[in-house]
C-alpha cells in the first residue's frame, strides 16, 4: 500500500508548479500538485485520462477548447486527447490531486516542458 500526507508532502516551487509522484504503475499516476499564484501545468494532450481534486485555492483546468473555474473540493475529469492544463489564479496558491490513467509517455510532455521554458499556458496555441 502506498499512503501519504497531503500536508507533509507540501513543497513549492519559485519557477514552476511542483510535482510530488505518489504512485506510479503502468495503468496509473499520481501526483499532489502545489502551485504559486499564477503557475501552470501547461496546455497538452496526452493519450491519458486525468481526474483532478483541488484541495486548495482556485484557478482553471482547460478541456479543450474550455476554461472551468475549480475551487476547494472540485473534482475535474479531462478524457484523453483532449487539450488539458492548469492554472493557479493570480492572488493564491493552488493545491491538487491530479490522477492520470495511464501515466503520460515523456513525449507526450514535451509541450509542457516547452510551456514552462517559454512561460506560456498554451504552448500548443500557434496564434
Amino acid at each position: 500500500m502506498t499512503a501519504t500526507d497531503f500536508d507533509a508532502e507540501r513543497t513549492y516551487g519559485d519557477g514552476q508548479f511542483s510535482a510530488v509522484q505518489v504512485f506510479e504503475s503502468d495503468r496509473m499516476k499520481i501526483v499532489c500538485g502545489y502551485f504559486e499564484p499564477g503557475q501552470f501545468i501547461p496546455v497538452h494532450a496526452p493519450a491519458s485520462d486525468v481526474a483532478i481534486h483541488v484541495r486548495s485555492g482556485t484557478g482553471i483546468v482547460r478541456d479543450g477548447d474550455d476554461e472551468h473555474r475549480v475551487d476547494p473540493g472540485d473534482v475535474v475529469v479531462v478524457a484523453a486527447n483532449a487539450d488539458r492544463g492548469v492554472k493557479a489564479d493570480a492572488d493564491e496558491r493552488l493545491e491538487a490531486l491530479l490522477v492520470t490513467a495511464p501515466p503520460p509517455t515523456d513525449a507526450e510532455h514535451d509541450p509542457v516542458r516547452k510551456g514552462l521554458r517559454t512561460g506560456q499556458f498554451d504552448p500548443l496555441d500557434d496564434g
